[in-house]
């Protein structure tokens, strides 16, 4: 044996560790951490910011390069998941329409 399996397993633990202290960060404490109104405004837009980091590049690029055509299943996925999105303002609604445009011209045209 040469003890290889020694640097997987220290990644492991190190990693568990990290996760534990990060994730728990906010119930060490017995009182509420003092926080200015304007970052407790902000934190708010926190999730949205980080999906819309996600999804974007996901929707304007394609094997790391910007899509080089409107024939492409995404674009017009997004555009009926907007409308109606901002038409009814559910997000479960918003996912179905988006599919429901995507799977056909993906699977069924090739886009």
């Amino acid at each position: 044996m040469n003890g290889a399996w020694l640097e997987p397993i220290v990644a492991i633990l190190g990693l568990v560790a990290i996760t534990l202290v990060t994730r728990a960060f906010f119930m060490i404490p017995e009182r509420d951490l003092p926080m200015p109104d304007w970052l407790r405004r902000g934190l708010k837009y926190a999730p949205l910011a980080a999906l819309a980091a996600v999804i974007a590049p996901e929707l304007v690029m394609a094997q790391g390069a910007l899509i080089q055509t409107l024939a492409d299943a995404r674009l017009p996925a997004v555009a009926a998941a907007a409308v109606y999105y901002f038409w009814r303002r559910g997000i479960l609604g918003t996912i179905v329409v988006g599919m429901a445009v995507y799977l056909p011209l993906h699977m069924g045209l090739g886009w």
